[in-house]
């Protein structure tokens, strides 16, 4: 029996993994930090699963270096994180907090001494509740703060990092934090409204495009992290893929759209009716500058076929098709496939990184010293097929992060559901490598799947 080729990745690409200031820093209290939307929204009875808090999550902020020598021990040389704005600015546009200036220069020094290069999310939903008091982002008010936040954190750290994200998943913290959705703020907003989060934080984007290309420094480079809708064609004929291409197109008008479009498109103002939101002069400028890659976030896609009208229709999936135990979170490999390839064909992007992949289980346990995670290990194994060979179709995929280095808070879901490649007991904060962690650990190393 011949053994199968390995699959190759280009010489140059990049394999990381991924985290998020508030899912793993703690410390939240400490040093200065104010509190987060996330921190006030833990603590409303029946938000988050068993009442869990971020006050310590993986403590991070104190366990970095230690953190990072295991991930340099794992040979991972690339790391996403995120900065905590009511870290550095605790009141959201007020007095920087030269403490959190400090830790986050030691945090960078560590990672420099164990040779591991930042990748760096500006926004990763902590908005701090102080700016969220003041009308949070149905408000001009953060636009305003936040431009002034983005100037600060690349002129802090714009010697030290290299590779900027502007924010994270803006549908996350606008459409499901606003209109009833179970994540922070947990506000319950009419449409109208949502829209207009929607577009505040199109504009923060583009502020801190503009904050990395004034103040970023040689070498800089920034992009948006999304999670747009990814649309998987039924059968891989022209047909269905013409539908899911359209489909596509649709549901992503809002951010995508207007971002690469430059304004947004009339489709999606008639859909939105006197639900439109309200643009100022000049934000188009903004939210338009150009980018030099675009980050994706694909657990999973939605299915849809040419329907008998000729429009796109989505293929439900029957009850017993299989998931994680995040129920939204349906087996999609051809996502990591489809995602990036209409990303890259609708709106022309050249450089696209997948900034997040992985999935979420409850049983994750360790046992004599070893966590035998085998379901994530073939998760992974089957999205990384899928995403070789969209490469393999010219797909232009430049590097991969896996979601996520260690088990943390993940949010409404609390401490239970764990997506980590490190086992976290979070009562005694002991971290092991799961068997997909040195699964993966291969994988960076031989740059190939195997």
């Amino acid at each position: 029996m011949r053994t199968p080729a390995p699959l190759r990745f280009p010489p140059n690409f990049v394999w990381g993994t991924a985290t998020a200031a508030a899912q793993i820093e703690g410390a939240a209290r400490t040093d200065g930090k104010s509190e987060s939307v996330w921190d006030r929204f833990a603590r409303r009875p029946g938000a988050v699963f068993n009442g869990d808090t971020l006050d310590i999550a993986c403590d991070h902020y104190h366990r970095f270096d230690q953190d990072f020598a295991l991930m340099a021990r794992l040979g991972i040389k690339h790391y996403r994180l995120s900065l905590a704005w009511p870290r550095l600015i605790p009141c959201g546009d007020a007095t920087i907090n030269q403490r959190g200036i400090d830790f986050y220069h030691r945090l960078f020094d560590s990672l420099e001494k164990h040779g591991i290069t930042p990748w760096v999310t500006l926004f990763h939903w902590d908005l701090p509740q102080a700016l969220e008091a003041q009308g949070g982002w149905r408000s001009r008010v953060v636009p305003e703060a936040f431009a002034r936040y983005a100037d600060v954190a690349v002129k802090a750290f714009g010697s030290r990092v290299k590779n900027w994200i502007t924010l994270n998943e803006i549908r996350c913290f606008t459409v499901h934090g606003y209109a009833g959705l179970g994540k922070a703020p947990g506000a319950a907003e009419a449409p109208g409204v949502v829209n207009q989060t929607i577009h505040h934080a199109l504009v923060c984007h583009g502020h801190a495009v503009r904050a990395v290309r004034e103040h970023g420094g040689r070498g800089a480079r920034v992009g948006l992290t999304d999670n747009c809708e990814t649309v998987i064609p039924f059968t891989e004929t022209a047909p269905d893929i013409a539908a899911a291409r359209a489909h596509f197109v649709e549901t992503n008008q809002s951010i995508l759209g207007a971002i690469y479009g430059g304004g947004y498109a009339p489709a999606y103002l008639r859909r939105c009716g006197a639900d439109r939101p309200r643009v100022t002069r000049g934000d188009f400028a903004l939210i338009s500058l150009p980018t030099d890659f675009l980050g994706l976030n694909i657990y999973t896609g939605l299915t849809v076929r040419r329907g008998k009208n000729g429009k796109p229709e989505r293929v439900l999936a029957s009850p017993s098709y299989p998931k994680t135990d995040s129920p939204w979170l349906e087996l999609a490999p051809r996502a990591l496939y489809w995602g990036p390839r209409l990303a890259a064909e609708v709106y022309g992007v050249k450089n696209i990184y997948i900034t997040e992949n992985g999935c979420g289980y409850n049983d994750d346990q360790v046992v004599k010293g070893e966590c035998q995670d085998l379901h994530r290990v073939e998760y992974l194994r089957s999205y990384l097929k899928e995403l070789h060979r969209a490469m393999q179709d010219r797909t232009p995929v430049r590097g991969y992060f896996l979601w996520s280095f260690l088990d943390n808070f993940e949010w409404a879901d609390g401490y239970t559901r764990r997506f980590g490649i490190v086992h976290n007991d979070f009562k005694t904060q002991q971290r092991t490598p799961k068997m997909s962690a040195h699964w993966y650990a291969r994988v960076v190393a031989d740059n190939a799947l195997l």
